[in-house]
């Protein structure tokens, strides 16, 4: 295990890029950030807000769930979410062009806040089909009191059309697709839950036939919560575990899965890429590190890269 990178700001959504680096968002900085291998950073867009999730799309721009600043923070040293924040309306789904290359040149536009006339409440992570389109999740929204719901969302990136397949969410967080892109995953976060959803066409779920959102592929026991997430080739789902300290591996065929340790009990994300496909990045975020290992099995090359 090598720590790449320090003093990010509660590093998520890691990019591995062709030319090496990382791309990475940092949610308490509001910035689009690149990682170099030897562990410099440049920021190469301003987003403002939450920035969670991020992914490139079939046009090469980066695709940022912004939760909308959506949580403060807690006062010390490391970076632990917070309370909510006062006013708080919408998040939203932004596209960042880094044709340019240039630091702090990234072009930010809005492509949604909402859908059918309802806000997005803290959109949290994204994933591309082979077709284009994107899925997402909305993690909800609470003020103290009361909770928004969070769902799992469609979208084409030009702007166009965007869909709601399942609303009434407690805590979507990690989303991903499965090799053959006819299953989804989603991680409930507060549930320690990852659901898998049938896809009988691109940008289409089948329909709810329970009381359950999808089929349960395994709920963890004790107090361990779902972030965000990567699929390896062969098929396994790999979720970073808040509160476990580390990657929880798991298998869709009987929902068994293994502990991988970091070094932080904020662990919140991992993506894949090198030649082989063996380079695990992962985000230990209270502590604003990026470490790097060689992971036991390839990941899954996602379907758009930059």
């Amino acid at each position: 295990m090598q720590q790449v990178a320090e003093g990010l700001q509660f590093p998520e959504g890691p990019i591995a890029m062709s030319d090496g680096s990382v791309v990475l968002v940092e949610i308490r900085r509001g910035t689009l950030t690149r990682v170099l291998p030897d562990g410099r950073c440049e920021v190469l867009a301003e987003l403002g807000g939450g920035p969670n999730g991020a992914a490139i799309g079939p046009d090469g721009a980066v695709y940022v769930c912004n939760n909308g600043n959506a949580w403060g923070w807690e006062p010390g040293p490391l970076h632990l979410p917070g309370g909510p924040v006062p006013g708080y309306t919408t998040g939203s789904i932004q596209r960042v062009d880094l044709r340019t290359g240039e630091v702090r040149t990234g072009e930010v536009r809005t492509l949604y806040d909402s859908c059918d006339g309802k806000p997005l409440n803290s959109p949290n992570d994204i994933v591309f089909d082979r077709t284009g389109g994107f899925w997402f999740t909305c993690l909800g929204y609470h003020d103290g009191d009361c909770r928004r719901y969070g769902g799992v969302y469609y979208a084409r990136p030009d702007g166009s059309r965007i869909t709601c397949w399942r609303g009434q969410q407690i805590s979507p967080n990690g989303i991903g697709l499965s090799p053959d892109e006819r299953t989804l995953y989603m991680a409930d976060c507060m549930m320690g839950r990852l659901y898998a959803f049938d896809l009988p066409s691109p940008g289409v779920m089948a329909p709810q036939t329970s009381m359950a959102p999808g089929r349960v592929v395994c709920q963890l026991p004790g107090f361990q919560w779902l972030d965000s997430m990567a699929v390896e080739a062969s098929g396994r789902v790999c979720v970073a575990t808040l509160w476990n300290s580390g990657i929880t591996v798991f298998s869709p065929d009987d929902g068994a899965y293994e502990h991988v340790p970091f070094p932080d009990a904020v662990t919140t994300n991992i993506c894949f890429g090198g030649a082989d496909m063996r380079d695990a990045w992962v985000t230990c975020s209270s502590t604003g590190r990026l470490f790097k290992c060689r992971w036991p099995r390839a990941g899954l090359k996602l379907a758009f890269n930059a």
